[in-house]
């Protein structure tokens, strides 16, 4: 059917599509049909988005105008499926909608005839319903991802136009989550993308050596998403959405190893979500922790997954001290000889002072509390960790296992008035009550 304000060819339902959204809403009647109907939208969205807008700013170049053909479609699928049903292929339904949509725009728009003609033959195919080829999909969503990713931009301004564009999270989210208003983070956003075409960033995978030059940002900004998440205030969804990244790019770079490393350190991480919390919603401790709430298919993804990994490479490293973590029995089982090793050959290729205080709590895990604290010297020389809240509560652990527990105490509190969230405070709180 044809919607004749918007110009949209619309692909028409069948009756069965018709019969399975009557299915999925049972006998709840119409509000339980735009239930399912919503349900069905927000699933497709998940895989469909990225797909479309990609597919979208390659044929145009306009990252806005391949945003706001989307959202028309999602739009248009909230007021339609719940009378026509569900299309038998919703992601192909969605592509020819906002396809269409993206043609009557430069219809308007009176754009030079080659462009439009061009557009024209994509619509006319995508009202088929045919599905997009595999390798097209592939190209455009790694041309997203590695233009949301370039190092041209910021690094937060990547990961919140990962966040956007690849995983359709809602600007007010983002901006929540960098603790700014709606607005700041809706002009940060575009200044991004108008970064993008001043700076004529161009929209591909490079390849050869600029591929592997490149690929560690990418893989970082999938790090530091997940971390946006899986900290202790942080939002849970985003560290979801980094793992279904991390599993797009490893299906679509298969060749690459640290993106399997990467995947899985997520995977065995995010094992331990259920047990992170009591039921006051403090944090507990990893010690502490009731293992029997892990999520053991996660742990045993990643335990394949690292099986096929070479030895080198940061996130293969830090994927090993995850897997000791996650495939010890109990606390007193964990092999921290092991992970004191590990730390040791990821700062050769790390050398941060982050790297080096994880080092120092490793190695006085494995070797005593009075290593432990010779390297955490060593790991603040120059004053790296000055004012670092986590430092003073590695020295204020590794002392309270040496027996000085009343100057631990005044480090965890210390560490506490300094860590920026909620959680990590009364996590030290206590420590120090506890001690």
């Amino acid at each position: 059917m044809t919607d004749p304000a918007a110009g949209i060819v619309v692909p028409q339902a069948s009756d069965q599509d018709g019969a399975a959204v009557q299915r999925q809403a049972g006998n709840g009647g119409p509000a339980a049909g735009r239930a399912a109907a919503a349900q069905a939208v927000a699933a497709t969205a998940v895989e469909a988005y990225p797909r479309i807008v990609a597919a979208l700013i390659r044929i145009t170049g306009d990252w806005t105008l391949a945003e706001d053909c989307t959202q028309e479609a999602l739009a248009r699928a909230l007021a339609r499926w719940p009378v026509d049903g569900v299309p038998a292929n919703p992601a192909g339904w969605l592509m020819a909608v906002a396809r269409n949509r993206l043609l009557d725009v430069l219809r308007r728009a009176s754009v030079e005839r080659r462009k439009l003609r061009d557009v024209a033959v994509l619509a006319l195919t995508a009202a088929t319903e045919e599905p997009v080829p595999d390798e097209e999909v592939v190209d455009d969503r790694l041309r997203l991802i590695f233009t949301c990713c370039h190092p041209a931009l910021s690094p937060q301004a990547r990961v919140a136009l990962t966040l956007r564009t690849i995983c359709a999270v809602p600007t007010a989210d983002i901006a929540r989550a960098f603790l700014v208003s709606e607005s700041t983070m809706t002009r940060r956003l575009t200044r991004a993308k108008t970064r993008i075409a001043e700076a004529g960033i161009p929209y591909r995978v490079p390849r050869g050596h600029a591929l592997t030059e490149r690929l560690p940002g990418v893989l970082g900004v999938l790090y530091l998403l997940f971390t946006q998440g899986y900290d202790a205030d942080g939002e849970p969804a985003f560290a979801e959405e980094a793992i279904r990244l991390a599993r797009l790019l490893v299906r679509l770079m298969p060749e690459q190893p640290e993106a399997t490393a990467l995947l899985a350190l997520f995977l065995l991480q995010h094992s331990r979500r259920a047990a992170r919390r009591d039921a006051d919603g403090d944090l507990v401790p990893l010690d502490r922790q009731d293992r029997s709430s892990w999520d053991r298919a996660a742990i045993a993804e990643g335990v394949r997954l690292i099986a096929r990994l070479p030895e080198h490479g940061p996130y293969a490293w830090q994927a090993r001290i995850a897997l000791c973590h996650a495939t010890a029995a109990s606390a007193e089982q964990t092999d921290w000889r092991r992970i004191a090793d590990c730390y040791d050959h990821l700062l050769l290729l790390q050398p941060t002072p982050v790297v080096a205080l994880n080092r120092a709590v490793a190695h006085g895990c494995a070797y005593g509390p009075e290593v432990g604290l010779s390297l955490l010297a060593e790991a603040r020389s120059g004053g790296r960790l000055d004012g670092y809240p986590l430092a003073l509560a590695v020295e204020a652990d590794l002392l309270e296992r040496q027996g000085d527990r009343d100057r631990a105490a005044v480090l965890f509190r210390a560490a506490a008035d300094r860590v920026p969230g909620e959680a990590e405070r009364r996590a030290l709180l206590n420590r120090a009550r506890s001690g």
